[in-house]
């Protein structure tokens, strides 16, 4: 079965083809950062009206590079939420649409399943049951995945996420946005014994997060920086940067740790825009290794939003026999542990 895979919910459109036999047929996207980056963040209003303009002439795109044609076409699915309103309507009113139009099922896809399923797109992918740690902009949980709609949210942050946290810290640095790429390249100059930052949470029982505080101890910092230095020099950006990165990697990989040694999980999964992060990957490739766990994360490509994911989890949900009627809802807040399966 052949699926069309729409993917609107923050500042990237996604496209892709996901056919149930043969894998990815196509994908391609639309990344809005130069539109948003003047800003500091992601402006929800723009990132709608960019979506309507770009997410049209991307599914013509995607079914001429792949080949294929609408009658091929089994399913429409599209991302529901979490997400922007605005640009959630977009996916869902043109998805439901095109669906309508050529006769064949329209599919609501949870964005953070899709992020969670990402690695399956692999040559090899992890074997369920698994801990997934979700870490990106928007997100920072663990999950306890047993099989396909079956998720247990075992830890989330309190506050910011990792991805949010990174985008606020690195424009108190005055670096560029999206912060978490921005930081880690200034981190690769960093001296890391220069400066020590908390590991928040880590001291409490539990699994879950906050980085509001980290945030706050990386501003008064950067404070006491430029009051001494009177200002805020190259090096003293880069060791800033490198020392909250660290902080930030540590404490998920921490948690991730706690969480294994209390589940007995053997695979882990790595997903959302954070898990590009190499010192990340480096780091829980260290630790788990120590514990005989596997790690799994997606290609880079698809660490970010992406429609190949959602296109994969429709799939999965069209197998299941599930469909969805001609009602266009979205929502703006859906924890995944409410996510009902087939």
């Amino acid at each position: 079965m052949k699926v069309l895979g729409i993917e609107t919910s923050c500042d990237e459109t996604g496209i892709a083809l996901y056919d149930s036999d043969t894998g990815l047929l196509g994908h391609v996207l639309y990344s809005q950062i130069e539109l948003h980056q003047d800003y500091g963040g992601v402006v929800p209003e723009l990132a709608s009206r960019d979506h309507v303009r770009k997410i049209i002439p991307l599914i013509r795109q995607v079914l001429e590079e792949s080949g294929v044609t609408k009658q091929d076409i089994d399913a429409v699915a599209y991302t529901a939420g979490p997400g922007l309103v605005g640009a959630l309507l977009v996916g869902a009113s043109v998805g439901k649409s095109i669906a309508y139009g050529w006769g064949v099922p329209a599919i609501p896809v949870h964005h953070m399943e899709g992020h969670l399923l990402a690695p399956m797109l692999e040559d090899n992918p992890p074997e369920m049951p698994f801990l997934a740690l979700l870490v990106s902009g928007g997100h920072t949980q663990l999950i306890g995945v047993d099989n396909y709609s079956e998720y247990t949210i075992l830890g989330e942050s309190l506050d910011d996420a990792a991805g949010e946290a990174f985008d606020k810290a690195a424009k108190m640095l005055g670096l560029d946005y999206p912060g978490g790429p921005a930081i880690a390249k200034a981190a690769e100059g960093g001296d890391d014994n220069r400066f020590t930052f908390p590991r928040p949470m880590i001291g409490k029982p539990g699994l879950n997060f906050s980085f509001s505080g980290l945030k706050t101890y990386c501003m008064n910092t950067i404070d006491d920086c430029v009051e001494a230095e009177g200002g805020l020099t190259a090096q003293t950006r880069s060791d800033i940067a490198c020392a909250f990165q660290t902080a930030v990697v540590d404490t998920l990989a921490m948690k991730c740790k706690r969480a294994i040694k209390q589940t007995d999980y053997k695979r882990l999964v790595i997903a959302g825009g954070v898990s590009a992060n190499t010192l990340l990957r480096e780091k829980l490739k260290k630790v788990m290794g120590g514990m005989g766990v596997e790690v799994y994360y997606p290609r880079l490509e698809f660490c970010t939003d992406n429609g190949a994911m959602i296109a994969f989890a429709g799939c999965q949900r069209l197998l299941a026999g599930e469909v969805s009627d001609h009602a266009i809802q979205v929502r703006a807040r859906w924890p995944l542990d409410q996510l009902k399966g087939g």
